[in-house]
């Protein structure tokens, strides 16, 4: 199992109907995150930063094939192009990043 971390930014005026898509995300979203061996996901709020922080756990083998599922799937691709645009690109982020990656420095079990 492998944990991950990202963040990324948010757009102010988009808080509330971000938050109201995630109370009630589509099944077939997250279907294709279950098929695509994540779990445990979880995304959190930082405000007046307005930052957002996923953490999920990875629980397969080939985290590559198991993106690149989700990134083909018809559904999180419509799913993206509703959320996409209320998420703001940190500048640091690499040009083939959305989702900044971050570094596990401590974990306690």
């Amino acid at each position: 199992m492998q944990r991950m971390g990202m963040i990324i930014g948010i757009r102010p005026q988009d808080i509330t109907e971000y938050k109201r898509l995630h109370a009630n995300v589509w099944p077939a979203i997250l279907d294709r995150l279950s098929k695509s061996n994540i779990t445990n996901y979880s995304i959190f709020l930082r405000q007046p930063e307005n930052l957002l922080f996923a953490y999920w756990e990875y629980v397969g083998t080939d985290f590559g094939a198991d993106n690149l599922r989700i990134s083909e799937d018809p559904n999180t691709k419509e799913w993206w192009k509703i959320c996409g645009p209320m998420q703001v690109q940190l500048e640091t982020c690499k040009d083939d990043e959305w989702w900044a990656p971050m570094e596990e420095v401590f974990h306690l079990q």
